[in-house]
C-alpha cells in the first residue's frame, strides 16, 4: 500500500516529467521554427559536424540561425545570353525566379533544383558544366530563396509544388521535347515527391545526395553533432509539420520513388552524414524503372563536380547523349573510375 510518503514522491516525480515534457517541446517549437522560417540577416550557424562544444550548447539552447539566401549574381555570370524567368508554383501565390539559357528546341532542357538553405547560385558551376555539354539549363530558386517568394522551407514537401509549377511551364511554353530534372539534397526529395504526388513526367532525373524520410534527415543533423536524436528529431518533424501545415512523419521519398518510371541516376558520396549511403539505397531500390546509382569515394554531403569532376561529367554527359540519341538504359562504362552500383550488379559488400 502506498504511503503518504511515496504518494508525494510520485506527485512531485510525475510533474517534473510533465514539466521537463512541456520544456522540451516548447524547445523543439522554437528549433523547428528556426530550421523552417528563414531569419531576415545575421551569421548563419556553422554546419553540426564543424560546431565546437560551446556553439552546440548555444545552438541547442537558442537555435540556429539561417539567414534567407540571396542571389549574388546576375544571369550573365552563367552564361551572356541566360534571362530570368517569373514563375509560379501549384500555388499561385507563390512566385518562383528562374534563369534560363536556351540552347536551341534540339537540346535537352536541365531544369535544376537546389539544396537546403541554399539558393540557385549553389548550382552554378554544375549548370555551367551542362552548358559546355551542349544543354539547355534552367536554375530555379525555391520558394523561400534568393528571387523567390516566402521565407520558408519544408525539405521538399511544398518544394514539390515548385517543381510541379516549373515543369509545368517548361513543358508548354518552352520549346524543348526533352527535359530533364536534377536536383540535390532536398531538392532531389522535392523531384521524387513532385512525380509521386504531382503528375510531374520528366524524361529523366538526376538526383545527388538525396535522402530518404524527413525523419532521418532531421535525425543526422544530431549524429552530426554527436547527439542523441531521440525524442528531439520526432518532435522538430512533428512541430515543423504543425508551423507548415503538413505531416513530416509522411515526407517520405522511398514511398514516393515507386512513381518514377523515367530513367533515374543517382549520385551519392560514401561518407555522406546528412543524407546517409544506406538510406539513398533505399529510394534506389524502390525506383521501378531504368537506374544507376554513382557513389563517389570519401566523399561527403557536397558538390561532386568540385570533388569528382571527371567522373561527374562522365555519368551526365553519358545519360545527356542517351536521352538525345533516343536510347534505353543508363548502361555505364566499365572503364569508369568509380564505383558503379547499377542495379547493385556491379558492386557487392
Amino acid at each position: 500500500m502506498m504511503t503518504k510518503t511515496m504518494r508525494r514522491w510520485a506527485s512531485g516525480l510525475a510533474a517534473v516529467l510533465f514539466a521537463s515534457f512541456a520544456g522540451l517541446n516548447v524547445l523543439a517549437w522554437h528549433h523547428a521554427r528556426a530550421m523552417t522560417k528563414f531569419s531576415p540577416g545575421g551569421a548563419r550557424t556553422d554546419p553540426p559536424e564543424a560546431l565546437t562544444p560551446s556553439r552546440k550548447a548555444l545552438v541547442l539552447l537558442g537555435g540556429v540561425n539561417l539567414p534567407r539566401p540571396q542571389t549574388e549574381h546576375d544571369p550573365s555570370s552563367l552564361a551572356p545570353d541566360c534571362r530570368t524567368l517569373k514563375l509560379n508554383g501549384l500555388d499561385k501565390a507563390i512566385s518562383l525566379e528562374a534563369w534560363y539559357c536556351d540552347r536551341g528546341r534540339t537540346t535537352p532542357l536541365v531544369v535544376m533544383f537546389h539544396g537546403y538553405g541554399t539558393g540557385k547560385t549553389s548550382l552554378l558551376e554544375e549548370a555551367r558544366a551542362l552548358l559546355e555539354m551542349g544543354a539547355s539549363v534552367m536554375l530555379v530558386d525555391f520558394r523561400g530563396s534568393g528571387g523567390s517568394s516566402e521565407s520558408c522551407t519544408t525539405l521538399g514537401v511544398l518544394e514539390a509544388e515548385d517543381v510541379a509549377g516549373v515543369f509545368a511551364h517548361a513543358r508548354e511554353q518552352l520549346p524543348h521535347r526533352t527535359i530533364v530534372l536534377f536536383g540535390r539534397s532536398m531538392g532531389a526529395a522535392a523531384i521524387v515527391r513532385a512525380v509521386s504526388q504531382h503528375g510531374v513526367q520528366p524524361d529523366a532525373v538526376i538526383l545527388e545526395a538525396v535522402f530518404d524520410t524527413m525523419l532521418n534527415a532531421v535525425r543526422n543533423r544530431f549524429r552530426a553533432m554527436r547527439l542523441p536524436a531521440f525524442p528531439s528529431a520526432e518532435l522538430l518533424v512533428f512541430w515543423g509539420g504543425r508551423q507548415g501545415g503538413f505531416n513530416g512523419f509522411r515526407h517520405n521519398v522511398v514511398a514516393y520513388a515507386s512513381a518514377v518510371r523515367c530513367p533515374a541516376l543517382f549520385l551519392h558520396g560514401r561518407n555522406d552524414v546528412r543524407a546517409r549511403i544506406e538510406e539513398a539505397r533505399r529510394v534506389f531500390e524502390a525506383v521501378p524503372g531504368e537506374k544507376t546509382m554513382i557513389v563517389f569515394e570519401e566523399t561527403g554531403h557536397e558538390s561532386f563536380l568540385a570533388r569528382h569532376p571527371g567522373g561527374w561529367r562522365a555519368a551526365i554527359r553519358q545519360l545527356l547523349r542517351r536521352l538525345q540519341a533516343g536510347g534505353d538504359g543508363l548502361a555505364l562504362t566499365a572503364g569508369d573510375p568509380l564505383r558503379f552500383m547499377g542495379r547493385y550488379s556491379e558492386e557487392k559488400e
